[in-house]
Parts: C-alpha cells; sequence; structure tokens
C-alpha cells in the first residue's frame, strides 16, 4: 500500500521524539495532578456552598458531578485527538482551557458561572489524563512501566483524595474562591513551562472527526449520570422529570454509539476505537477501576466529609487535615507498588487491596456518630493502602495487554469510564444518603450516610468478585512494540504504532 493510505498507527516511521521524556513526563504529571486536584477540592466547601449559593444540597453536588460529567463526555474524544494533533498543541490546549476554567470559578458570581467555569476546567483535565497515560506507554520500556505508572496513580488517585484536605485547609480560614486562585498561578506556570520547554512532535493523520459519534457519547454519558442524580432530587419532591427517562435515553444512546464505532472502525474512522475490549484482563482491568472510581470519589471525596462535618461535626478544616493521612498513604504507595508489579504482575496485589477495600466501606458503615476521629482516620487509611495496591497495577496492566496502536484509544476507553463511574458513584450516594435521611430538611444526617455506606459496601465486595480474574505475572513478551530504546546520555524513542 502507498504510505499515505496506511494508517499512521500502522507506520514504521510515525514517531515521537524527545531527548528529555523525563522532562516531558515531569511536566505532564504535574499538570495533570494539579488539574485533578480540582475534582474534589470543593467537596468539603459543599455544605458551605449551600447556603453561600442558595441551592439544594442535590443541586450543590454537581459542581463535583459535573466535572466528572464534563471528562466523561470529552475523554471519548480524546483518541482521535491524538492521533490527529501533535501532543504539544494538545497539552497547550488542554492547559489553557483549564487556566481559563479556573478564572471563571474565582470570579463566579453565582451557582450557573461557577458552574459553568467548573466544565471549562473538566474540558482540558479530560486531555490531560489520556495524554500523560498514553506518553508514558510510549516512552517508557516495558520492564519500567509499572513503576513509571506509579507517577499516574499519584496524579489520578492521590490528587482527588487530598483535593478535600487541600479546599478545607483553604476554607477554615479564607473565602471559597480562594480554592481557585491558589490553583491560577499553578496552572499558569505550567502552562509557560510547557510553551518554552515541551518538544514532543508527532506524524498525524488527517482523517475527519465524527461529529455524530461525538453528539452520541455526550448525550449516553450525560443521559446516564443525570438519571442518577434525578434520584435524589425526585426523593425530595424536586425535578421535572422521572429520573429513568434520562437514564433510559442514555443507555439507547450509548448502544447506537457502540454500534457506530463498530462499523467506523472497519475504515479506521472509529471516534473511540473498541477493539480493546477484544483482551479479557482490559476488560477485567477496566470493570475493576470503574468499581475503585465509584468508591474512591462517591464515598472517600464525597461521603466521608458529609459524615465528619454533619455527623461528626467536625468543621472543614479537621475535615480536611483527616484526611491528609490517607491520601499520603496512597501517594506513598505508588512507586513501590508499581516496582511490585513489575517484579510480581498485578494479582499479588489487586486482590489484597480489592479485599481491603472491602473492610474499609463495612468498616464506615458501622461507625455512627459516636465514633473517635482516630478509628475514622485509621479506616480511611485502611481504605487509601487498599486502593493504592491496585491503582498502579490495574492502570498498567489494562494498555499493556493492548497494542501500541490501541494505547490511545484504550487510554480513553478506561479514563472515561472510570470517570462515568465516579460519576455515577457520587451522584448515587448523594442521592441514597439523601433518601435514607430522617431529618425533615432532607439534608444527609448519620442515618442516610450509614445507607450511602452499605452501598458502597456492596460495590466493594463486587470488587473483590471481579479481582479473582486478574491474572498473576504474564511472560516476557520480547519484542513487544512501544518499548522505547534508552541508551547513553541521550534518548531516542521510536513510537511506531502510536500515532
Amino acid at each position: 500500500m502507498p504510505e499515505s493510505s496506511v494508517p499512521a498507527a500502522t507506520r514504521p516511521d510515525s514517531a515521537v521524539g524527545t531527548t528529555r521524556p523525563g522532562l516531558v513526563i515531569g511536566v505532564l504529571v504535574l499538570s495533570a495532578f494539579i488539574m485533578i486536584l480540582n475534582e474534589t477540592i470543593l467537596s468539603v466547601a459543599l455544605p458551605h456552598l449551600i447556603g453561600a449559593l442558595g441551592v439544594a444540597a442535590t443541586t450543590v453536588q454537581w459542581l463535583t458531578s459535573g466535572f466528572l460529567l464534563t471528562m466523561a463526555v470529552v475523554i471519548p474524544t480524546t483518541g482521535y485527538l491524538l492521533q490527529r494533533i501533535p501532543p504539544r498543541q494538545v497539552f497547550l490546549a488542554a492547559m489553557t482551557l483549564f487556566s481559563v476554567g479556573t478564572l471563571v470559578c474565582a470570579l463566579a458570581p453565582g451557582f450557573v458561572v461557577l458552574l459553568l467555569g467548573r466544565v471549562v476546567q473538566a474540558a482540558g483535565t479530560a486531555v490531560m489524563v489520556p495524554l500523560l497515560m498514553t506518553t508514558v506507554m510510549t516512552l517508557i520500556p516495558e520492564q519500567r512501566r509499572g513503576a513509571m505508572m506509579g507517577n499516574i496513580s499519584l496524579v489520578i488517585a492521590v490528587a482527588p483524595a487530598i483535593g478535600p484536605m487541600i479546599g478545607g485547609l483553604v476554607l477554615a480560614r479564607l473565602d471559597w474562591r480562594w480554592m481557585f486562585w491558589s490553583v491560577l498561578p499553578l496552572a499558569v506556570a505550567l502552562l509557560a513551562v510547557g510553551f518554552v520547554l515541551m518538544r514532543l512532535e508527532a506524524e498525524t493523520s488527517s482523517a475527519a472527526l465524527d461529529v455524530a459519534s461525538v453528539l452520541l457519547s455526550a448525550v449516553a454519558f450525560a443521559g446516564i449520570v443525570y438519571g442518577f442524580s434525578a434520584i435524589g432530587a425526585a426523593a425530595q419532591g424536586g425535578g421535572s422529570m422521572p429520573p429513568w427517562i434520562p437514564i433510559l435515553v442514555g443507555v439507547a444512546a450509548l448502544v447506537v454509539f457502540v454500534a457506530r464505532q463498530l462499523r467506523l472502525q472497519r475504515a479506521d474512522r472509529a471516534l473511540l476505537d473498541l477493539r480493546p475490549f477484544t483482551h479479557r484482563q482490559f476488560v477485567v482491568a477496566v470493570v475493576l477501576s470503574g468499581l475503585i472510581f465509584m468508591c474512591l470519589l462517591g464515598a472517600g471525596a464525597i461521603l466521608l466529609p458529609l459524615y465528619l462535618q454533619s455527623v461528626l461535626g467536625v468543621g472543614p478544616r479537621t475535615t480536611g487535615l483527616a484526611v491528609l493521612p490517607g491520601g499520603l498513604v496512597l501517594g506513598l504507595l505508588g512507586r513501590p507498588v508499581g516496582r511490585l508489579f513489575d517484579r510480581f504482575g498485578a494479582r499479588p496485589l489487586v486482590v489484597p487491596g480489592a479485599v481491603g477495600m472491602a473492610i474499609s466501606l463495612w468498616l464506615f458503615a458501622a461507625l455512627g456518630s459516636g465514633a473517635s476521629l482516630a478509628v475514622v482516620i485509621a479506616v480511611h487509611m485502611l481504605l487509601m493502602a487498599a486502593l493504592g495496591l491496585m491503582m498502579t497495577p490495574l492502570l498498567t496492566e489494562a494498555l499493556a495487554v493492548l497494542p501500541n496502536a490501541l494505547y490511545s484509544h484504550g487510554s480513553a476507553i478506561m479514563t472515561t469510564l472510570q470517570q462515568v463511574a465516579g460519576a455515577a458513584g457520587t451522584a448515587a450516594f448523594v442521592a441514597v444518603s439523601a433518601l435514607a435521611s430522617t431529618g425533615p430538611s432532607g439534608a444527609p444526617d448519620a442515618t442516610g450516610i450509614r445507607a450511602a455506606f452499605v452501598v458502597a459496601g456492596v460495590i466493594g465486595l463486587l470488587a473483590v468478585v471481579t479481582a479473582l480474574f486478574v491474572r498473576g505475572k504474564r511472560p516476557e513478551a520480547p519484542g513487544h512494540g512501544g518499548d522505547a530504546e534508552i541508551g547513553g546520555g541521550e534518548t531516542s524513542t521510536s513510537l511506531a504504532g502510536h500515532r
């Protein structure tokens, strides 16, 4: 075939070149960390924002769910973007969107503008995470990917875990707007550094964007998550339509979206190539990651701060400090777990992690209004340690089984479903806590939050069952595509099949 007719993903000369892979990945890690931090930085401020903005609890949670939902809508396009736009331009666009959204949030006069700013923030964040995952998989040799993926675990797990802590510390002394003013200089600085130092070249494809697929994915994920969120509003007599309607519309749109991608991928025109789902271990890792993110973002980042403030009666600063030890545990485990994965594989780490997550969630369900803060911190540390055992192995295993031509699509699929699961978990747990609460105001109380933690515990048990299907260390695969040739003082990286 003439070279012009060969997909860029399969050309031998398709490459991203850099003599400074460590610098490139470092800039991407820091940028993604700042972005993902904003998923949950408002969680401790939600009770405060209910009064400050004059909105209901089921409305204010959209500042978190809306962020996750926007990511879920945008991320399916990143497989397309990473194959058609040079990585440097993708990075600059993502950081610009995030910086503009942060500024809008800081200046927001009310809830609607604040939500708009959060949506713009999320649009930039959605592009950054798959860019980081794909870059690591293509710049780093296979035998070192587990350790390097520990950095990504630091980003996508530790950042949302410590977001409530940072938000609590800011809110204890300053107005909620400073949650954004404090982040904005860092975002602008990283944008400037990336503009000067990021030098990632790539051969791109010129295939047209399938607009119908973009619209279908937006309707699918928005309908499903909105339906979950509407359950809480309906329980309190609010909402303009039954929750099952948007859920049904979303599921129908998702079915059509999948059918369209299966047809388009035959001609290499799919917005989101679904061939990664033909790999069993990818499917297992994606399903388990979805269950983990439901608990990480829904239970750990939303329910726990609500429990601390609404049931135990502690302030935002104490709430932030209470989740700090767990966030530190998660951060410290990132690289060591990555090295253990490189040596032993995923199963010896993931199965104990799933068991630990389930135990910690059921312990949270058993705690009541008389629990001591020390016990809550200890259980949270157990939860974060369990998540730390699972995050890096699952991320690495999911992408390692794919041919390098599918890295960008595999990372987009995994990140999309993680964000959908996180948004659905957040909305569902808030709805359950509202439905089960006994107070006349409908605000979450001890009974409602305990019911939500019981639901989280059931999800934890499902995670244990799913973890049993994760395989052990796979044999060395000589010649596996995508490995980088690293030697001497300079690095020459061939990404044949990446673009």
